[in-house]
Formats: structure tokens, sequence, C-alpha cells
């Protein structure tokens, strides 16, 4: 075992598992070793439920962390959060706390008993894999694993509405990127309070977007309440050729103004306050820059706050990549547990534009993006195109094959492809067997994945994240706590008086609103 350690643990390299033998069935004793700097020309993993995609997903994500790369992993079915459940010493009772009793229960075997049978088969699974728990120590010791549930309270916070800070100077001086920046933090907003907006013809697309640009020319920071401010009295008097009233009326404002006053008067709406900045290079490394895992679990949120913080998120990263000097190696990697919804081959979800981006201009940077689907039906391939490396698990229909076989010969165009060949042997595949497509290789790879290192327990409830180890997740971040709404108002540039409310209320145009002088 000594000696097949020695074999995969070189830097630069991640050990995925052994090849394996279609025709007899048999795992065979070459390792799969892959180069690490091959994932910044970014990857796919496409499997049904049960085909050990997940597994997988998590074997790349602690490869990188024992080779001091950080990972931004955006969660959305609680599964990721597995990676704080490392267990050096393989004892039972550390393993007692995350079982599942259900399964302990109808094996007839007390918790005390399953505990211990999953510690012992987590050892010999280690084991047969050449694997123990100093691998284990070595992955915990090399990373920060952080666990964010944003609007909600079980893990970290994640402060994205606090307020909408102005971009970087190097985004505010490439008029492309800037563009982007304005979009895809108008289209995400929009989307939060129920609005599809294109961003040419939609009036509150336009008008928010100009808003935001007012203030981000001037370095100011908005808060939601600025911008609802900003809605009913825009700082611009014209759009375009068009007078504000003629373009955008204050009576319909009010109703865009109201949207954004109910999502700011919710009782959740705290939680998206309190908590760490958005801030990607805090996702990525601690201030003694320490690489860091930080796990984005978004189980909790409804879908349209899913789409919302994750277009939030993938546009900071974005921002993030272009602040970077270019690098041939993998500097960081983004993983994505479901893509589903986030890409599709029509649509264009807020979430679409920064992906479509990073996949096109993120490897030369370093930024590698691992993408994972049950669902290949609904992708877009031709963004897929840019991606250098295709895992292939159990498919679930004849359909998936097919789309799966076209967006390889796609993203294989220049290269050599047997799609018939490649047909049987997805065919043939089962648990934890993969067909491995890497631009990089002459040939492709059929392998079984190695034994996790982290205790794969299942998707982790809100009430389990709570009670993850202390020294993986906290509660609170350094900036927990939520500032008052009323004194978030930067862009108004009003002195703030300590227990006053420094922001209008949302009254009806018609209304005439005028202020006394302050005693």
């Amino acid at each position: 075992m000594e000696g097949l350690g020695m074999d995969f643990e070189k830097l630069g390299v991640f050990y995925l598992g052994k090849e394996y033998d279609l025709e007899k069935k048999q795992l065979q004793e070459d390792l799969v070793l892959y180069k690490s700097k091959d994932l910044t020309t970014h990857g796919v993993i496409i499997g049904m439920t049960g085909s050990g995609k997940t597994g997988l997903g998590i074997g790349i994500i602690e490869e990188a962390a024992i080779d001091n790369i950080p990972v931004i992993a955006i969660d959305p079915k609680g599964d990721l959060a597995n990676l704080a459940l490392a267990f050096p010493e393989l004892r039972a009772e550390d393993f007692r706390p995350w079982i599942n009793l259900h399964e302990a229960a109808n094996k007839g075997a007390t918790p005390d008993e399953y505990a211990k049978s999953q510690a012992d088969l987590w050892r010999k699974g280690l084991a047969e894999w050449g694997q123990d728990g100093a691998r284990i120590e070595k992955f915990r010791n090399a990373v920060e694993i952080n666990v964010y549930t944003p609007g909600g309270s079980a893990g970290r916070g994640v402060s994205v509405l606090r307020s909408f800070d102005p971009p970087a100077p190097a985004i505010l001086n490439d008029p492309d990127a800037y563009k982007d920046r304005v979009q895809i933090t108008t289209t995400s907003l929009l989307s939060l309070i129920g609005i599809d907006a294109d961003p040419f013809t939609s009036r509150e697309h336009i008008l928010v977007s100009n808003i935001l640009e007012h203030y981000w020319s001037l370095g100011q920071s908005l808060s939601l309440a600025d911008l609802i401010n900003a809605v009913q009295k825009p700082p611009l008097s014209q759009v375009g050729v068009m007078d504000m009233e003629s373009f955008y009326p204050a009576k319909e404002r009010f109703s865009l103004a109201m949207s954004f006053n109910n999502l700011l008067a919710s009782p959740s709406f705290k939680a998206w306050l309190a908590g760490e900045p958005l801030d990607t290079q805090r996702f990525l490394y601690t201030e003694t820059g320490k690489p860091k895992i930080s796990i984005f679990s978004i189980a909790h949120l409804a879908e349209r706050e899913r789409m919302f913080f994750v277009a939030m998120l993938l546009n900071d990263i974005l921002s993030w990549v272009r602040s970077q000097s270019g690098t041939s190696s993998l500097r960081a990697l983004l993983y994505m547990d479901e893509l589903f919804g986030y890409l599709p081959p029509t649509a264009n979800p807020p979430s679409k534009v920064p992906l479509l981006t990073l996949l096109k201009q993120a490897r030369a940077y370093g930024l590698g993006l691992l993408l994972s689907t049950q669902n290949p039906v609904d992708l877009d391939y031709k963004a897929l195109a840019n991606a250098g490396t295709w895992f292939i698990g159990r498919l679930q229909t004849e359909r998936d094959k097919e789309r799966v076989l076209a967006g390889l010969e796609g993203a294989a165009a220049s290269g050599n492809f047997n799609k018939q060949r490649t047909n049987q042997i997805l065919a043939g595949l089962g648990q934890r067997v993969f067909y491995l497509h890497n631009v990089h290789q002459d040939e492709p790879v059929v392998f079984s994945t190695r034994w996790v290192l982290s205790y794969l327990a299942g998707p982790l409830t809100r009430d389990q994240i709570a009670e993850l180890p202390q020294h993986t997740i906290t509660s609170e971040s350094l900036n927990g706590s939520p500032e008052p709404v009323a004194q978030a108002t930067k862009a108004s540039g009003t002195k703030q008086i300590a227990g006053l409310n420094q922001v209008p209320p949302v009254l009806p145009p018609q209304i005439q609103q005028v202020y006394l002088p302050a005693f």
C-alpha cells in the first residue's frame, strides 16, 4: 500500500481511481492520474442519480485541496457539506452523529453498532485504494473548510444585499466587463422580485441599470433602500433622448419601488444582510493565505433566490478572474454540483451570461470550472464545447445518451472521436464507473473512482449543517451582524443621526413629501 501511495502523491496530479475493464467487469491496477492543469480547460460530469458523480466531484475537490488549490463549490442539493466530515482517526464516535438512523434501523443495528460498521467500512474502503487516516489528515490540514448558507442561518452568512459596491478599477476601465457587471447585477436583482427582464427592451432593466451606472461612476455604493429611493426619484432626468416621465412615469415606477420595498420588508430579508461580504478572494483564501474550500449550500432557498445568489456569486468570481494575472496552472476551482437550470440551451437566466464568459475566459487566468449534472438534456452544449474534460457515468435514457454523444462529438471536433465505440462504452457503464474523455490525452479511459476521504452521509439538513465541527464552520462571520437598513445609505451622501430612520418611506407619486427642519 505504501508503494501505491507514493505513486499518486505527486504535486499537480489528481488521483481519480483505477482503470476498469468493461468487458471483464474487472478493476485493473493501472492508476488514473489526472493533471490538474488540464482542468484549466474546464470539465463536465454527467451521470444519472446513483452513478457516483457526486463522489467523483468530492474526490476531485479533495485532490485539489491536497495540492493547496482553493475551491468554491455551489451545492444545490446539500451533498457537498460532506467534505467537512473527514475523520483521520476513523473512530466510530466520529461517525455516530452523521449516520442515517433509518438505514441503521432497517439493518437491525443500534446507532452505535451502525456507526462502528460505517467506520470499519471507510477504513477498509480507503485501504483498498491505497489510502488511510494519514491522507485524511493531510486533506484536513491543507485547507480551511467553510459551509455558507446564504439567506439562511444554519451556516455562515453571506451579505449579498447589504450594498451594491462599485466594481474594481480594472472592471470600470474595461467597457465590456463593466457592461456585463451592470447587466448581470440588474438582471439578478429583478429576478429576485419576479421580473424576467430583457436588458434591451425592459423599462425596469434599463432604469435600474442606469441608476447603478450613475452611482458607480461616482464611486458610490447603493443599499437596497437607496435603490428604492432612486427608482422613485431617479438621479437622471432623461433616458436616451426621452425625458424620464415619458419613458417611465412616476406612477408606474412606484409599482417597481413597492416590489423592492416588499423584499426589504420581508422577515427573511435580514438573513441576506448578515455574514461575510460577497468577496471571491475571501472565499478562496484566509487572511493568512491558507487555501479554503467554500461550500455554498443553497438547498434551503426558493428557486428564484437560488438563481439570484448563483448569478451574483458568478458575477463576483468573474470580476476576481479579471483582476488576476495570466497563468497556465490551475489557480482555483469552481465546482457546481447541479448545472440544471443555470445553463439552458435557449433561455437566458441571470446565471447564463457569467457562466458563458467564465467558460470562454477563465482558463487564461487559471480558474477551472467543473460542472456536474444528472440532467443532460437541458444543457447548452455549444457552451460546453469549451470543456476539455468530460466524465460520463451511467445514463438513464437513450435520449440522455444521444444528447451526451452529440455534446462529446462537438467537444472533440478537432480530435479523434469514435461515436459508435463511445456509444458501446456508455451503454456498459455501472456504478462509480466513468468514461473519461480528455482533449489533452490521445485516448479516452474507462475508470472506477477511488474511495473518497470524506464520509458520504448524504444531503445534510440545516440542523446538521449547524452542528458541523466548529473548526470548519461557525454560524456567525466576523461581520455577522446585519447593519440596520437605515444606515446603509452611502449613495445619499447625508450625515446619519443615531436613532433616526435615514430612509424616506415609499409613497405614491401623488403624495408630496416635505421635510421639517430638525430642532
